[in-house]
């Protein structure tokens, strides 16, 4: 138990830096560690080469892990069986002198006839206190002109049911490391996702997570609503959020919703609802008139109010490729440098961008992030006869000529798109057990006292003598009184059996 408790120590202080520190492989959070590196270049790698940005997958963590794990079974298994001979044997024999107990009573009887009385004898004095002891529930034993019993066998299942939740948890833990998986996804309103590794923007799976067998289903995203406050001091803030699904699984068919904390479940995979925004639909054409690119395009929110920024790429443009950088205002309130979006929903929607051209670099074969524009090899696009650069700012339905004959952008109008984490922990109902288990076993180990009774009757000149006394496992002592309370029910019991015999008369 002493080393368990060190593991466990050095268990709980292995996890501080996985709660301070970012941690790759979180799908709610892919940047975290990257961002670190940015801002902080000089000890980023130090903490990288000892695992800290990977804490619960490094070597050391799982060793200690494992060691815990090998530690909690080495000690409660045996105190199980120690436990079930402890309770399947009979009690301890009593002691030859019990006035040196905890809690000690006399009681003395007298053992002869008078007036038709019938005597108390030392056989009918352990039978009645045999009886008053079951009747409380005690193991009872009976040897040698004494009663042992013994009461509180379950304390001792509580704590071991407490250690043994312990243990639950770990598998419970270690199966869903090992087998679950989280993954993000951003979907638009009208668009369909199907539960395939090749679909999600961020996946994260375990190490022994089978990416070809993911729970088949698929849902398309209906409609997202999203109520915001209209007035007073709250203003702007978030009152509801609403995803409505039409899901399919196997021959099954079904509407969704999907809400905060109401999250989508089918099989023990579970979808949440974890953010939105907006994804302007724009379309592209080049200088020849042909489409280059058309469809909703998810921006991504930079404030409270959505103001929120993207990149639209258009490689198959020509004359030459086009890339546009965008800033999209649900409520535009300044359209200048500072331009700004003062409240979140859609009451005066306009997109502004910014134009490139040149290459896009997508033809190199290097993965991109459809969120950033590789200007490396890309010409701003200016004004006709200025220095400025072009920049159009659209409302929907409007159109704008690019100069150099370079094609027309149109912003038909804005989609909302709902952010989605599908996570599959395994072992969550183990998680689940283990927590109710260390509930009850707290409880019961807390509640329950383990206590010791003996009871010795001997004759004595004439008189039958009870002696009793108690001795507890705890240093809570036993229950107050119940050392009399016994000895009570003895006495009633005895003085009921002394009840005198009349002869009726001739």
């Amino acid at each position: 138990m002493r080393t368990a408790v060190i593991l466990l120590t050095l268990l709980a202080l292995a996890a501080v830096p996985g709660s301070l520190l970012p941690q790759r492989g979180v799908a709610s959070d892919p940047a975290a560690v990257p961002q670190f590196y940015a801002e902080n270049p000089d000890i980023s790698p130090w903490l990288d080469r000892v695992g800290l940005f990977g804490v619960y997958a490094s070597p050391w963590f799982a060793a200690i892990y494992l060691l815990l794990l090998v530690s909690m079974t080495g000690c409660v298994l045996p105190r199980c069986a120690k436990l079930w001979r402890d309770f399947r044997s009979e009690p301890t024999k009593a002691p030859t002198r019990l006035d040196h107990l905890e809690d000690h009573r006399r009681d003395v009887f007298v053992g002869r006839r008078d007036h038709g009385e019938t005597s108390t004898s030392r056989v009918d004095a352990l039978e009645l206190v045999e009886s008053a002891l079951r009747r409380r529930r005690f193991r009872v034993r009976v040897a040698d002109g004494a009663v042992s019993a013994e009461k509180g066998h379950v304390r001792e299942a509580g704590n071991l049911l407490f250690h043994l939740s312990l243990l639950v948890l770990l598998f419970g833990i270690a199966g869903g490391r090992l087998y679950g998986y989280e993954a993000r996804v951003a979907v638009v309103a009208g668009e369909s996702f199907t539960n395939v590794a090749s679909q999600y923007d961020d996946f994260s799976p375990s190490v022994w997570t089978d990416v070809n067998a993911l729970e088949p289903f698929s849902f398309r995203l209906e409609s997202f609503e999203a109520d915001f406050e209209t007035s007073g001091a709250r203003r702007g803030e978030p009152r509801s959020f609403d995803a409505r699904l039409r899901v399919e699984s196997g021959e099954d068919s079904w509407t969704s919703r999907v809400r905060p904390n109401q999250p989508l479940e089918i099989n023990g995979t579970k979808m949440f609802l974890t953010g939105h925004g907006y994804a302007p639909v724009v379309t592209v054409r080049d200088g020849t008139g042909a489409t280059a690119y058309s469809g909703p395009v998810i921006f991504l929110p930079a404030d409270n109010n959505l103001t929120s920024d993207g990149v639209i790429k258009a490689p198959d443009a020509r004359p030459a490729q086009l890339g546009l950088e965008g800033l999209f205002l649900p409520t535009a309130a300044d359209i200048g440098d500072g331009a700004f979006s003062a409240y979140p929903d859609l009451v005066n929607p306009r997109l502004l961008l910014t134009v490139w051209t040149g290459d896009l670099g997508l033809d190199d074969g290097l993965a991109q992030s459809v969120y950033t524009l590789d200007k490396s090899r890309l010409q701003q696009v200016m004004r006709p006869g200025s220095d400025q650069p072009f920049g159009p700012q659209l409302a929907p339905g409007q159109t704008v000529r690019l100069p150099d004959d370079l094609g027309t952008v149109t912003f038909d109008g804005v989609r909302r798109f709902a952010n989605f984490q599908v996570a599959r922990d395994p072992g969550k109902e183990l998680s689940l057990l283990a927590a109710l288990m260390l509930l009850g076993g707290l409880t019961t180990s807390l509640i329950v006292r383990r206590r010791r009774v003996y009871v010795r009757v001997h004759d004595d000149a004439g008189t039958v003598v009870v002696q009793y006394a108690g001795q507890s496992a705890t240093r809570r002592g036993l229950p107050h009184g119940e050392i009399d309370s016994i000895a009570d029910d003895v006495r009633h019991e005895l003085d009921r059996h002394r009840q005198p015999h009349r002869k009726d008369a001739p």
